[in-house]
């Protein structure tokens, strides 16, 4: 019912075109050559009803280099599984080709050779040429956005938003979920949701908890191909714990899977014949929602920045991974007859920025947002010989040189950077522009504080993180990747509970065990806590790369993970 053909007919024929070594000679011409926007966007137009769905954008208007994960890690029920699957066990797992297109897509193999050839991925407007083909197509597709939109990069934190909200209306969205849009402010939120905004905000698992009701709605009905559809929105669920609760008070989130259960059967009751969960819960809760809440056909998963070439069927429940920052939108064509999904077509369309044509409207609209800001933008700070990447487990270069410079500017023996899935990535040889720091690290709590802090805090910091990342159970997962630590190194046993993971915790400039009695200057920044002081981290990278001139950051070893 579900073929992983539509996706992988481009890597198979560049394959037999060019073999299966690895491209790091080629041009970026001879990679253009082998793909083409039809091929991207050709499909087999089937059922009644189609679906578009983008999710974890973080304000990226522009084609980004993203690398995708080395080290992802699943735990319980979730060990081995998508998404946990990476690198050459990811392209055995999907039958694709070394040095192909999915290949650069969709893992880290490789990466930095066939970034070359490549070239970026993502921009709105690219995404617009595929929105409006699909419409063409399909003139009532339905575009939904799981969220993370407003926040990661500077224009969005200068406009406060407003840049992705312009874009997102002429993008012609049909509603969305949330996370990070709630650290814009409450009051800033409420601006852009009752003024502003062209289509429905929904999150059935936010409630005023001052009056405890509902405080945004909870789903949002549409007829389409004949279809009535429900679109039940689920924001973050952990946002108080995991952002600034102070941002955002009087409101309560949480997965809530009762009150999920209980908005599927009122939708259900309302004559809805497909049930659509936009969902920001992160792949593996909605796994567990998937197999403990009955009556849900799609469910579009956000948060985890998972990209997978074919749904993942729970039960009769499909989960839809579509990636982030801009690099694919999904396609799903659905057969719903006699009041149930029937067959699911499914396509993750790859936005490679040198084959997809912009869209010249919303081009015109992206110059405009960035041309106050554009000097800004462009200042170039320094160049990188190094690839410089956020996301996986434990470790990513551009932590690496966050940290770096929280030690140096800071002066401190110690430096935590949040384990943050967004943020885009550089390849060697590249400048580094103020654009590429605020991509890794615009947010409006961006303070980079130095404080004292006993070995005993740090391990108590170090095991309630690894237990966010770790626990065995999903709903209790409650945060990004893991904190990524400077000036120190540390055994993690991820198969231990919480309290027992982390071991040898020790400073890297002595070589000494961290003593639990002992006070240590430490430097971070995104403190959730109101008040924080510091600097801004932007301001302390800068000074740190400006320092350097180029940027070179070895292999990271002092972080040894073992109970995989």
């Amino acid at each position: 019912m579900i073929s992983r053909r539509d996706f992988l007919q481009v890597a198979m024929a560049t394959s037999a075109i060019y073999g299966a070594g690895g491209l790091g000679s080629w041009s970026r011409l001879a990679a253009q050559q082998a793909l083409s926007q039809d091929d991207l966007l050709g499909f087999e137009t089937t059922g009644n009803v189609t679906l578009m769905h983008v999710t974890d954008i973080h304000a990226q208007l522009k084609p980004v280099w993203f690398r995708e994960p080395e080290i992802n890690l699943g735990v319980g029920a979730a060990a081995g599984q998508p998404p946990h699957v990476t690198g050459r066990d990811f392209l055995k797992l999907y039958g694709i080709a070394d040095g192909s297109p999915a290949q650069y897509a969709l893992t880290y193999e490789d990466f930095t050779s066939l970034a070359q050839g490549y070239g970026k991925m993502g921009g709105l407007d690219r995404i617009a040429t595929v929105v409006n083909a699909i419409r063409a197509d399909r003139p009532d597709a339905l575009l939904l956005d799981g969220g993370d939109t407003w926040q990661g990069s500077l224009t969005a934190l200068r406009t406060n938003g407003q840049d992705m909200v312009n874009a997102m209306n002429l993008l012609g969205v049909d509603a969305m979920t949330s996370h990070w849009e709630f650290t814009l402010g409450i009051d800033r939120v409420t601006e852009i949701v009752d003024n502003e905004l062209n289509f429905p905000f929904l999150g059935a698992n936010i409630f005023d908890s001052e009056w405890n009701e509902p405080a945004y709605e909870p789903y949002k009905m549409f007829e389409r191909g004949g279809v009535q559809i429900a679109v039940i929105g689920q924001a973050f669920p952990y946002m108080p714990i995991a952002n600034p609760g102070w941002m955002f008070p009087n409101l309560s989130f949480g997965v809530r899977q009762e009150r999920m259960a209980e908005v599927v059967s009122e939708v259900r009751d309302a004559g809805a014949e497909l049930v659509v969960l936009l969902s920001h819960n992160g792949f593996d809760v909605d796994r567990k929602l998937a197999a403990d809440v009955e009556g849900i056909d799609i469910i579009l998963t956000g948060h985890t920045h998972d990209a997978l070439p074919e749904p993942l069927l729970v039960g009769k429940t499909h989960l839809i991974a579509s990636g982030s920052h801009g690099k694919f939108l999904s396609r799903l064509d659905l057969d719903v007859r006699d009041g149930e999904l029937k067959e699911v077509k499914h396509k993750l369309i790859p936005i490679f920025s040198d084959v997809i044509a912009p869209d010249p409207e919303m081009a015109a609209l992206i110059d405009a947002e960035r041309a106050p800001y554009e000097a800004e933008l462009s200042e170039v700070l320094g160049h990188t010989d190094s690839l410089l990447y956020r996301r996986g487990n434990f470790n990513g270069t551009w932590d690496d040189l966050i940290c770096d410079a929280l030690l140096e500017v800071r002066e401190a023996d110690i430096a935590l950077s949040p384990g943050f899935r967004w943020g885009a990535s550089l390849v060697p040889g590249a400048e580094i522009r103020r654009e590429d720091v605020f991509n890794a690290t615009a947010m409006s709590y961006p303070a980079a504080y130095r404080t004292d802090m006993t070995g005993e805090m740090l391990h108590i910091v170090l095991e309630d993180v690894a237990d966010n990342l770790f626990n065995p159970d999903p709903y209790y997962q409650q945060g990004g990747d893991m904190v990524r630590v400077g000036g120190m190194g540390y055994r993690i046993d991820i198969s231990k509970p919480q309290g027992e993971r982390i071991t040898e915790m020790t400073l890297l400039k002595t070589g000494e065990r961290i003593d639990p009695s002992k006070t240590y200057a430490v430097a971070g920044w995104a403190s959730v806590n109101e008040g924080t002081e510091g600097p801004p981290i932007w301001d302390v990278v800068e000074q740190h790369i400006r320092n350097l001139g180029t940027v070179e950051i070895a292999p990271n070893q002092t972080v040894s993970v073992v109970g995989t």
